[in-house]
Order: structure tokens, then C-alpha cells, then sequence
């Protein structure tokens, strides 16, 4: 898809915004004495709930405002429909288990999809004040130690690499069978960071991010990021992933042949 360094800088600004807002919607829940109460109560008003859909909201505002020809796909309203042939891929808190447990690896995930993909992403963690940006020809990483490219690791032995997961427990029977021997063969393994993890691969700290039953809204910023880095996002079949489903990261194409070759034998379904 063909577009103009104007466009380009539109979407970017626009995306910047959308993150700045999701930043102040969610940070007035995160870790407050109200959000503890009511995951302890478990019933009643949802706060985490609250956090969400008001940052989703805030988000489609200025969207509405900046770019109402553009369609959007978030995780807690409806589509919206669009005529300029862009999505916004919109997921106002990924990682809602550590938002509840006042841990700082959720994020924001913002996305625009071009139509075969996303093309543009950041992951955005409000609390650090990190955030990942990848697509349009760069990624960079902005954060309290100041503005760096993102480059992803250089090819390594399976034997030598980091990979991270959300849940030990990943997927179906079969799924969890062929990432636990995948896990068996790596030198680490750490679980629960979510979308931090991809944020991770893309700044050359880690080599793998494995999961399954994903969202388009969870996996659309994660590759954007890390194909802009020089990382390679696909499915467990080596296909496209931004659809969701089934989700290998890798740093790089050599350690993501490597893994694939072990996961390719988790059977469909």
C-alpha cells in the first residue's frame, strides 16, 4: 500500500494521542485502593472493567476527531465500520490479571491495519512510561531512560534463548505438549509478562514469545513492533498470525525456523 510521508505522520501523530489518553484513562485506576477492594469483593462494579471500556472510549473520541474515515476494531465496543481502507486495532488494557494485581506488564495495544496486516503499532506501558513503536520504516523505544531504536537479537542456539509465555498452562492439551517440549529445549523460560513480553523480543532482551487463543486486538501492535525491530511474528504453521489464534515471536528468522520446527506438531483444532 502505497502512502504519503503526510499520511504517514498523520498516523502517527494520531496514534501518540490515542496512547497518550489510554495513558491518564488507565493510570487513575491502576493500583488504587479501589480496584484492590473490589477484586477482593469479586462482585459488584468491575473497576478493571471501568479502566477498559473508559480508555477504549477515550481512544475512539479521538479517532472520531482525527480520523472518522478510519474503522476501528477494539476489544470492548463494536466495530466500527470505514471507508479510507485503515482499521485501528484497539486494546485499551491487555494483560487485565496483572492490571488487577498492581504488576506493570500490561499495556495499551494500538494498531492500524492496512488491510493484510497491521502496519503500524505501539505497545504502551503506562505506568514504566515505556512505549514501543514499530512500522512506517522505523521502531523505537521512548521511556525514562530517553528515545533508542529497537533492534531485536542476533541468531542463537534454541539451547541458549529466552522464551516468554502468559500462562504455563498454554492452549489446548496438544498446544501445551508442543510448548512444554519447546520450553524443555530453551535455557529460560518465564511466564505472566503479556504484551510486555513482545515489547522484549523487539528490544533485543528475549528470543521467543509462544501463545495460543489470541485476538487480533492482543497480537496486531506485538508484530508491527517486532517486524519493524527485525523479528518475525507467525503462526504455529509459519502463516500469517494477525488474525490471532496460534502466536510464535522470534527475534530473528534463524530461531524462529527452530522453534516452528517443534511447534508445527501440535495438531489443528
Amino acid at each position: 500500500m502505497g502512502m504519503s510521508d503526510r499520511l504517514k505522520d498523520e498516523l502517527v501523530g494520531a496514534a501518540h494521542a490515542l496512547a497518550d489518553a489510554a495513558r491518564e484513562e488507565t493510570l487513575a485506576w491502576f493500583r488504587t485502593p479501589d480496584l484492590s477492594a473490589e477484586n477482593k469483593l469479586a462482585s459488584g462494579f468491575d473497576p478493571v472493567t471501568h479502566a477498559d471500556r473508559a480508555s477504549e472510549a477515550r481512544m475512539r473520541a479521538i479517532l472520531a476527531d482525527l480520523r472518522p474515515e478510519d474503522a476501528i476494531l477494539g476489544e470492548e465496543f463494536d466495530a466500527k465500520p470505514g471507508t479510507s481502507g485503515l482499521t485501528w486495532v484497539l486494546d485499551p488494557i491487555d494483560g487485565t490479571r496483572a492490571f488487577l494485581s498492581g504488576a506493570p506488564t500490561w499495556g495499551v495495544l494500538i494498531a492500524v491495519d492496512g488491510g493484510t496486516g497491521p502496519i503500524l503499532g505501539m505497545i504502551d506501558q503506562p505506568h514504566i512510561g515505556e512505549r514501543f513503536v514499530g512500522g512506517l520504516g522505523w521502531a523505537e523505544l521512548s521511556g525514562p531512560r530517553g528515545v533508542s531504536p529497537l533492534r531485536t537479537r542476533a541468531a542463537r542456539p534454541l539451547g541458549e534463548a529466552i522464551l516468554f509465555s502468559t500462562f504455563p498452562e498454554v492452549g489446548s492439551e496438544a498446544e501445551r505438549t508442543a510448548f512444554h517440549r519447546l520450553a524443555g529445549m530453551v535455557r529460560l523460560t518465564r511466564y505472566g509478562t503479556d504484551c510486555y513480553a513482545y515489547g522484549l523480543v523487539a528490544a533485543g532482551q528475549i528470543d521467543l514469545v509462544v501463545e495460543a487463543g489470541l485476538q487480533t486486538y492482543d497480537i496486531q501492535a506485538p508484530i508491527a513492533v517486532i517486524e519493524a525491530a527485525g523479528g518475525i511474528v507467525t503462526d504455529w504453521r509459519g502463516g500469517p498470525a494477525h488474525h490471532g489464534g496460534r502466536v510464535l515471536a522470534a527475534a530473528n528468522r534463524a530461531i524462529h525456523a527452530e522453534a516452528l520446527a517443534i511447534l508445527r506438531e501440535a495438531p489443528e483444532g
